[in-house]
């Protein structure tokens, strides 16, 4: 029996009946196609606007643009649901690119876009890393030049989640001068855009669901007015406003991981034999299970914390660097002590422990390297 959870404020019936509700939907309209979505390296979509419908893809946009106007804990319930369901994180990215446009959008931007994210009309991506720089946003050579009424884009993106099959994406461009200052958001409506090319979808160790691309700019119009907020020069600004949100993008399905692995895990090692009895007699079974115990709930409790101090507005930017780096490391660490109780079944890729292992290694790479928010984190205790 997995351990009980300490409940925060925020965790009331309304939030679990919502649950309930996500976690119906997944298990019947999702993960039985999860397999062929795997094989083919992109889950299609005309997936998410029967999703969008449901009221899971954008719950907390206000309800003037369309949404529920529920909290953002609606949003992260929906992605621990998927992170257990072993789905992909493309609501997630999805979310951070509407929360953009909800947060500096001008007022006619949010009205042409948003209602459309919510419905799932238009899945949303997020293009800012590129082939010569990743974490490094200050390094960004995708060039957005002013010409009347419109910019002209041209460049290169990679490892864009969502990246051939969004209708909506947000733009990391180079609008001025080099450094920060100098670069801003635009959005492009992709479908049938002049000039903008799907490369290849890539070829990853894990998430193989998840739709991962290279995207070019060669000579791409689109009209001034979507730039994001009007204003040039503004994009660094803009990225770093919803940080403390998107870390937790990162920590609520590395904590719903955890507890999948472990659970998959108790239920093989009671049931596995060896030498006359089961796995699970094993003295060091039992203590490689009650550490991993120890760290879901420890990875848990963080976590509920955290979201909890992001609803009171008390989420400061250190503790989501924290929350992302630590819990994504841990989140490694367990699987892999689980996937080792699974012996060479562990190894083979028809095991969910084996998926999960190899989904899992990502998670200290995307949403900034653990490495940078260790570092941000000590520039912090130098002040």
């Amino acid at each position: 029996m997995l351990p009980q959870l300490l409940r925060h404020r925020w965790m009331d019936e309304d939030i679990d009946a919502f649950r309930e509700q996500v976690r119906r939907y997944i298990a019947g309209e999702m993960s039985p196609h999860l397999d062929g979505w795997r094989r083919q390296g992109f889950i299609p979509s005309e997936v998410w606007a029967p999703f969008g419908a449901m009221g899971f893809l954008l719950p907390e946009m206000e309800e003037a643009y369309g949404g529920a106007g529920a909290t953002l804990a609606y949003q992260l319930v929906v992605q621990d649901e998927l992170a257990k369901a072993e789905i992909p994180a493309s609501t997630g990215v999805h979310s951070i690119a509407s929360h953009y446009i909800l947060a500096y959008g001008t007022e006619a931007q949010k009205q042409r876009w948003l209602p459309r994210l919510v419905s799932g009309e238009m899945l949303a991506a997020i293009a800012m890393t590129e082939p010569g720089c990743g974490s490094d946003l200050k390094a960004i050579s995708t060039k957005a030049r002013r010409d009347g009424e419109h910019y002209v884009i041209d460049g290169a993106k990679t490892f864009i989640t969502n990246g051939s099959t969004c209708k909506l994406l947000v733009l990391v461009a180079r609008t001025g001068e080099p450094g920060s200052r100098g670069l801003s958001l635009i959005v492009l409506e992709t479908e049938n855009l002049k000039g903008f090319n799907v490369g290849r979808r890539l070829e990853k160790i894990g998430l193989h669901a998840s739709d991962t691309a290279e995207l070019s700019f060669d000579g791409v119009r689109v009209p001034a007015d979507q730039l994001l907020g009007g204003k040039e020069g503004e994009a660094f600004k803009q990225l770093m406003g919803q940080l403390p949100y998107e870390r937790l993008l990162i920590a609520v399905p590395a904590a719903a991981v955890i507890e999948r692995a472990l659970e998959m895990t108790l239920e093989y090692t009671q049931q596995r034999k060896a030498f006359g009895q089961t796995l699970f007699d094993f003295q060091n079974t039992r203590f490689k299970l009650a550490e991993v115990a120890t760290t879901a709930h420890i990875v848990r409790s963080f976590v509920n914390d955290c979201i909890q101090r992001l609803l009171d507005g008390k989420l400061d930017d250190e503790a989501a660097y924290m929350a992302k780096w630590w819990c994504s490391e841990q989140q490694c660490t367990a699987v892999d002590e689980c996937l080792q109780l699974f012996g060479g079944y562990g190894y083979m890729a028809e095991y969910p422990i084996a998926r999960l292992y190899t989904d899992a290694r990502v998670q200290k790479i995307y949403g900034g390297a653990n490495e940078v928010m260790k570092d941000l984190i000590a520039r912090k205790l130098e002040s």
